[in-house]
């Protein structure tokens, strides 16, 4: 297989499972808004419920009102990554790099296009541990990518300046 090629094949893998991701995020949303608003918090099972919560801010609810701040730095983060894995020839950096991108652009899309200004949304989210913040299938793409490039970056065979 030619260098031409390769890089091509870890971007459509970035790219698939970033579409992916977004699919089922904004999918589960429309679900969510739909079904749970007005609407106690749902148990489902142990102690996770559905509970209907709409943040303006980041994780863990800091940082309201700085959506705009956290929209241009979240469109940074996605350019970063999609180049980076251009770069980098390990597959599980084009996986990571897929669940990182989509789960950055489906909260994106809730800040683009669920407020009243651009960049002004508010994320939903619906997943209640109640023991944990409350949070969506954006931030499980987010959250699973970053955790394979620590993986990645741990147990990775690089060469080593002589």
């Amino acid at each position: 297989m030619t260098d031409d090629v390769r890089p091509a094949h870890r971007l459509r893998l970035t790219m698939a499972i970033a579409l992916a991701v977004i699919a089922i995020d904004q999918l589960s949303k429309h679900w969510a808004v739909n079904a749970l608003t007005g609407e106690p918090p749902q148990h489902v099972v142990w102690t996770l419920q559905w509970n209907l919560s709409f943040n303006s801010g980041m994780a863990f609810s800091t940082g309201q009102g700085i959506g705009p701040i956290i929209g241009l730095v979240a469109l940074v983060v996605i350019v970063v990554v999609v180049l980076g894995v251009r770069k980098n020839q390990n597959p599980l950096v084009a996986v990571a790099a897929g669940f990182v991108v989509g789960g950055a652009i489906g909260n994106l899309l809730d800040r683009l296009f669920r407020g009243d200004a651009w960049l002004h949304g508010s994320v939903i989210d619906f997943i209640d541990f109640q023991w944990f913040p409350i949070f969506n299938v954006a931030d499980m793409g987010v959250n699973i990518g970053g955790a394979l490039f620590v993986l990645w970056s741990l147990f990775s065979k690089q060469e080593k300046p002589a």
